[in-house]
This record gives structure tokens, C-alpha cells and sequence, in this order.
């Protein structure tokens, strides 16, 4: 199967750079597996797709403001992207321009923050972070949102740190963790939530905290020489038995996004059950891959190229995807991070 395969062509203006003026005014396109029909819906129609015969398994990770910048005495700035903490107050991070630091360097964040660079790794830097109290709280203070590359932000734009900071973040997220957030939740509303239960359906949480792996690109043409960076996740003992208990009354189990898939997928591959585990996942879904749990998926578009393209086309089978795909670029739909959903049924 070949990289080439995954590929489209995308109008730039057709990248969006913020997010809908309401997250559940975006588009939605309706994708029927079975008739292989195509409908066009906004996400506040989601309620009219689902009844008490469906349990949504959503991702609560939270997205921490993980880019930061310094000034050295030059004056020049440097901005570190925490990508990972791999032990207590030590960071994996990406580090601009890399050639401005070294080894030892102090760099001053804010009154309540210091880091210390302290090896290079391949293109990443390990640093420790100096504080004092709690991290998060202080990331809130001082880290700017770690939007993915394609959303153009100037360094330090204030103009949007706002808005990035209340839309690069659904409104359930509970579990600090992801540089990335997990995008189909991003059209929720708690109204929305609501709206669902009313209506007798049932949701529930998993976590799954979003990498860089996320944005990372399939460099090798044959796909199956790819290999996904892990990603650590939790489904606690609620969550496994409403899955579970669901899956025993023959309900439909949706996830909302492709993190979502992957973690219930996972833990089907690994226990052959949803049990309450703290595990990770370097799953990589594509065509041919027999999906063992889930049954409908919300997701947005995805880049050419990417695991989350190949995952979806897994899923709906890619020639139906991709003519889908083909309907949303003529219909001017948004694409990826901050773009408008697909319900696929």
C-alpha cells in the first residue's frame, strides 16, 4: 500500500486559520457506509443521529500551553515546545532557532519560570523546568497554545492567544497532558451534551494525551514501513463498564475522534476487552484493518498523507472517503484542526 495513494490536493484558503464563530455552527457531513449516501448537516443537527441505542466514548485529555518563549541577553528570542515530560520536572522539547542554545543555558520564561537546557537528542532538547508551585498553573500564566503549523500565528500574537486558548480546547477537558488537542471534540457544546442526554444517550470518557506523533508525516512510500510514536492513555473502571455494558445490550459505540479509536482499538487488540487500564498506543490503522469495537465515528478532515486519513479510510473504505473528500473541497467545507466534521454511520 503506497503513500501515494493518500494523497489530494488541498486550496489553501481552504485551511482554516480560527475556529467557526460557534464550535457547533460548523459544517457536518453525514457519511452512510452502508447506502453510500452523502448528506450535508451543521454539527447542532448531531442530536437527530443518535438515540438510546448509541454510547459515545469521548476524549477528555486537555491540551497544556506548552509553547513558551525567552529572551536571551542578546535579545533574541527562543522558543521552547514542551513535547513531553519523561520524569519529574524534565522535559522532551522542541527547541527555535536550536543552534541559539547549548547545554548548561539558562533560559528565563517569566518571574515564576526558568529552564535549563540540558542535552541535545536527535532534533529534541531534554530541559528541566524551575518553579515553584504548581506547573500547570503556571503554564496557564505564561505558555501560549501549541497550535499545529498549518494555523499561522505570529510568536507572542495577542490578537488571538484568547481565542486559541478557549477554542484549541473542548469544553470537557478535565486531564492535562496533550501538546495537541483531540479536534472532533472541538464542536461540542455543553448544550449539545445536554441535548444527547435528554435524549437517552449515554456518554463516556477516555484519555488519551495527543503528541506530536499526531502531526508526524508518513515519510516512507510504502505505509507499512511507517511506525507511529506512543501515546499514553487511561480508560478508568466507570468508563470500561458503560463500554461494556453497552457493547452486552448491542448498542453502537462512537467515538468521537481518531485518538478515541485508537485507544478503544487498542485495548480490544491487547485484552480482547475494554478492562480499566493505563497502557499506551502505538496502533496504526489502515485499509484492511478490522475494527473490532467501534461502529460510528465523528472526525474532521485530515491532511493528505497522514495516519489519521489512512485511519479514516480504514474505517468508510477509502474510495468512499475520498470521494467525500472530493464533495467537501467543491462545497468550500473547512479543513483540519479548527475545520468543520464528517459523521460517518
Amino acid at each position: 500500500m503506497l503513500l501515494s495513494d493518500f494523497s489530494y490536493e488541498l486550496p489553501e484558503n481552504l485551511i482554516a486559520q480560527v475556529p467557526s464563530q460557534k464550535r457547533d455552527m460548523s459544517r457536518m457531513m453525514v457519511l452512510d457506509k452502508s447506502a453510500k449516501t452523502i448528506e450535508h448537516r451543521h454539527f447542532f443537527d448531531i442530536v437527530d443521529y443518535f438515540d438510546e441505542n448509541d454510547l459515545l466514548v469521548l476524549n477528555n485529555t486537555k491540551v497544556i500551553p506548552s509553547r513558551l518563549y525567552a529572551k536571551k541577553d542578546t535579545g533574541a528570542l527562543i522558543e521552547i515546545f514542551l513535547v513531553r515530560e519523561v520524569k519529574k520536572d524534565i522535559w522532551i522539547s522542541l527547541v527555535k532557532p536550536s543552534k541559539r542554545v547549548k547545554s548548561g543555558m539558562l533560559l528565563n520564561i517569566s518571574q515564576e519560570l526558568d529552564i535549563e537546557i540540558l542535552e541535545k537528542d536527535d532534533d529534541k532538547w531534554f530541559v528541566k523546568l524551575i518553579y515553584e508551585g504548581n506547573i500547570f498553573e503556571i503554564l496557564d500564566k505564561v505558555g501560549n497554545i501549541p497550535l499545529p503549523p498549518y494555523i499561522e500565528r505570529k510568536m507572542l500574537n495577542e490578537e488571538y492567544k484568547n481565542l486559541d486558548f478557549e477554542r484549541y480546547q473542548t469544553v470537557y477537558a478535565e486531564k492535562e497532558g496533550a501538546v495537541a488537542a483531540p479536534t472532533a471534540g472541538l464542536h461540542f457544546t455543553k448544550d449539545i451534551l445536554k441535548r444527547l442526554k435528554i435524549k437517552g444517550v449515554n456518554y463516556c470518557f477516555v484519555t488519551l494525551n495527543v503528541g506530536l506523533g499526531t502531526f508526524k508525516p508518513v515519510k516512507c512510500e510504502n505505509i507499512l514501513e511507517h511506525k507511529m510514536d506512543s501515546e499514553s492513555f487511561e480508560i478508568t473502571p466507570q468508563t470500561a463498564a458503560m463500554i461494556n455494558e453497552a457493547i452486552a445490550n448491542g448498542k453502537n459505540i462512537t467515538a468521537v475522534g481518531t485518538t478515541t479509536v485508537r485507544t478503544l482499538e487498542t485495548v480490544m487488540n491487547k485484552y480482547g476487552k475494554i478492562i480499566p487500564v493505563n497502557d499506551s498506543s502505538e496502533l496504526f490503522i489502515y485499509p484492511g484493518y478490522e475494527f473490532k469495537i467501534v461502529n460510528k465515528l465523528i472526525t474532521n478532515f485530515h491532511l493528505p498523507k497522514s495516519t489519521l486519513l489512512m485511519l479514516v479510510s480504514a474505517f468508510a473504505g477509502k474510495d468512499y472517503v475520498f470521494k467525500a473528500y472530493d464533495e467537501a473541497i467543491k462545497n468550500s467545507y473547512r479543513f483540519y484542526s479548527y475545520g468543520d466534521c464528517m459523521l460517518i454511520r
